[in-house]
């Protein structure tokens, strides 16, 4: 049935083609799960969260007329490759040392960088935004750059 689905509605020529789909897809899928040890709730909002943050990024771009840069959509992706390969890593390490929180660490710093950048997306949008959250932002983005002249 499900080839019968892969050839009718996808519009796939013959069942060959349906079965290298599905089987390609079960490689990558034993891949993901040996990567990252399994899928989780935070691993599942770290992928999203990565998505919305490049596709907000894209819509900043595109409403503020910037233009978009092929070499700058290019680094974000590899930005976000990299994120995704230091929790890959994390998890390794975590299986040598039999626990979980090197991985969950890694990604709850990245998933809260990418919470920052889509707020800081969703305010070049225009969108409405709580003032407090705004000040956030404005703190952390100075701490980051460390141009905090107050030494912390």
């Amino acid at each position: 049935m499900f080839k019968r689905i892969l050839t009718e509605g996808l519009g796939l020529p013959t069942t060959q083609h349906a079965a290298a789909l599905t089987a390609s897809s079960g490689v990558i899928g034993a891949i993901l799960i040996y990567a990252y040890g399994g899928w989780s709730e935070l691993l599942g909002l770290f992928f999203l969260a990565m998505a919305i943050d490049y596709g907000s990024g894209i819509a900043a771009s595109i409403k503020e007329k910037s233009g978009l840069s092929s070499k700058i959509g290019f680094l974000g992706i590899f930005k976000k490759f990299l994120m995704a390969v230091i929790v890959v890593m994390a998890h390794r390490m975590d299986i040598l040392l039999g626990s979980d929180l090197i991985m969950n660490g890694a990604i709850c710093f990245y998933l809260s960088n990418e919470l920052i950048s889509i707020a800081e997306n969703y305010g070049r949008l225009g969108l409405p935004m709580f003032p407090k959250l705004k000040e956030i932002i404005q703190v952390l983005k100075a701490k980051g750059d460390g141009s905090n002249d107050k030494g912390i």
